[in-house]
């Protein structure tokens, strides 16, 4: 280790530190304060903190405590803020409400239980959505929630206790349903200045985290073992996702989204994703320490736990970068605008996947246009992917970059890429023509069986590929790489393994194409060609 990582371990160190030390402050602080809430005026110091027991919580796991909590919140919102304590025991709840200035704290041993879903329970109302017809129907809903937060700054949602949304629906809520319903651990809606941290989520209903329009977000050190989405961050600015392990068999595990839920195109810009895990083992067992691995033959997407953007991607996604990731048993990289929006200048880098269950990278412009009447098809362009490991992609998948006909992805620079196939696909069949899908919802194999087993690139412009291998664990007929209607295709030092009888490029309509200093292919430039192969 050298002096540069001594000094970056030291100074993490000492922040986690200090983490703990104002942990054990607040701590010291509460245990304190007496039995009524009369006493907490008796210190200064005391006045900023609502233990939700002296509100009339039980913590017994039976009692309904929706009232109970919220009038905390009520309490230090009137006060002009302060931390509503959760000590150890199991709260259930119905939808808790989030104010201006709050810092929800949840102690070690205490865990939020959703309640069964019930007025009664204290669950609100679904609110009206006017745009439900431009995004999934769980886009346009926040107050049918576990935790949720409206038009609201300075919150924190804080502390090493648990979320348990047990309760929330999981599977689909028709909006003609008149039945109220609710599907998200925390939403949040138009916030600023929002904090979530250390918190553990295990079952997170549809979202475990839903956050549209919301401003300079923090979410860090947290844990997710759910079977729905994880993260999602749609149409916000300013948004640091950092140290979490998310787990999310049948959903996408962090997800930057642009829908048209805020009744406008907003994109989701300045974002960093670093030092996380995503994954798509059986829901809990990340948590318990399990991994399992059930194959669920009933569900064709699983396991799924990806980072991806998309698929609601009206306002786009701009400054955005994801590094020191790691992928373990789940779909790759999906970087995706079908809506209309520009997804643009993304960095990705320092990344190790294994065992992925189709394409490790898969970038994709379409037109399924899913917004106002004239809004023209979007863009992709400037994404930088390297320093990425591979270790048993899955042998019916390929990396896919993939516009449609007359809009094409754009710059996009490939870099120290090691990628491990399980290999074994079949021959293509003669004259296969994979379609073009343009309005069809984006997902990897929605092309059918892919032509290459390596890379197959097409609608695409000034693409560079620079220290790429691809290898096969085992035998595949399939060429490593094809490329179709690609203007501007530059590689040095790539390498791949083939069959001896299968060309290694197979070129449709394909200019300016150029390869160097790459093992096993002469050097040599193609200005233009109609088909033809490299072996």
């Amino acid at each position: 280790m050298n002096e540069f990582e001594k000094s970056d371990d030291k100074w993490q160190s000492l922040i986690n530190h200090k983490r703990q030390l104002m942990y054990i402050l607040i701590l010291l602080l509460i245990t304190n304060i007496g039995c009524s809430s009369k006493q907490q005026s008796v210190s200064g110091l005391r006045d900023n903190f609502y233990n939700v027991k002296f509100y009339g919580t039980k913590g017994d796991g039976t009692a309904i405590e929706s009232n109970a909590i919220n009038k905390a919140i009520e309490a230090a919102s009137k006060a002009g803020g302060g931390t509503v304590y959760f000590p150890p025991g199991n709260y259930l709840t119905g939808s808790i409400r989030l104010k201006s200035n709050i810092c929800l704290f949840i102690d070690q041993g205490a865990t939020i239980i959703a309640a069964a879903v019930s007025k009664e329970n204290g669950y609100d109302d679904e609110e009206p959505g006017s745009n439900n017809k431009f995004q999934d129907y769980g886009h346009s809903h926040w107050h049918n929630s576990l935790i949720w937060g409206e038009d609201i700054n300075n919150v924190s949602i804080m502390g090493t206790g648990k979320i348990w949304a047990k309760a929330l629906y999981k599977d689909w809520i028709d909006s003609n349903d008149n039945k109220q319903s609710a599907n998200k651990a925390i939403s949040l809606v138009r916030c600023r200045n929002m904090i979530i941290r250390d918190i553990t989520i295990l079952q997170g209903g549809w979202f475990a985290i839903l956050a549209t329009g919301v401003d300079n977000f923090t979410i860090d050190n947290i844990k997710i073992d759910t079977n729905r989405d994880g993260i999602d961050i749609d149409c916000c600015k300013n948004v640091r996702i950092s140290n979490c392990l998310v787990n999310s068999p049948y959903d996408d595990g962090i997800c930057p989204k642009s829908s048209f839920a805020l009744g406008y195109a907003r994109a989701t810009e300045n974002v960093t994703i670093t030092n996380c895990q995503v994954s798509g083992y059986d829901e809990g067992t990340l948590l318990d320490g399990t991994f399992k691995r059930t194959e669920n033959p009933h569900y064709k997407y699983r396991p799924t736990g990806r980072i991806k953007f998309g698929t609601e991607s009206n306002g786009g996604f701009k400054n955005i970068t994801i590094s020191n990731c790691v992928f373990d048993y789940c779909k790759g990289f999906a970087l995706e605008t079908v809506d209309g929006g520009l997804l643009e200048d993304v960095t990705i880098t320092n990344i190790t996947m294994r065992d992925i269950v189709n394409d490790p990278i898969f970038l994709r412009l379409g037109s399924r246009m899913r917004g106002p009447a004239g809004t023209p098809v979007g863009e992709l362009r400037r994404v930088i992917i390297s320093n990425v490991i591979v270790y048993n992609a899955d042998p019916s998948n390929a990396c896919t970059i993939s516009g449609i006909p007359g809009h094409y992805i754009e710059d996009v620079r490939l870099s120290n890429i090691r990628i491990y196939y399980k290999g074994g696909g079949a021959a293509p069949e003669p004259n296969m023509i994979n379609p073009e899908q343009e309005n069809k919802y984006p997902e990897p194999g929605m092309f059918g069986p892919p032509p290459a087993y390596g890379f197959f690139i097409r609608h695409a412009k000034n693409i560079k590929m620079n220290d790429v291998e691809i290898t096969l664990l085992n035998e595949d007929a399939r060429p490593p790489f094809v490329f179709e209607d690609v203007n501007g295709i530059y590689m040095s030092r790539v390498t791949s393994q083939k069959k001896e009888d299968v060309s290694r490029f197979v070129l449709k309509n394909v200019s300016d194409f150029q390869i160097y200093k790459s093992r096993d292919v002469n050097e040599q430039y193609i200005k233009n060609i109609a088909q033809g192969v490299i072996d």
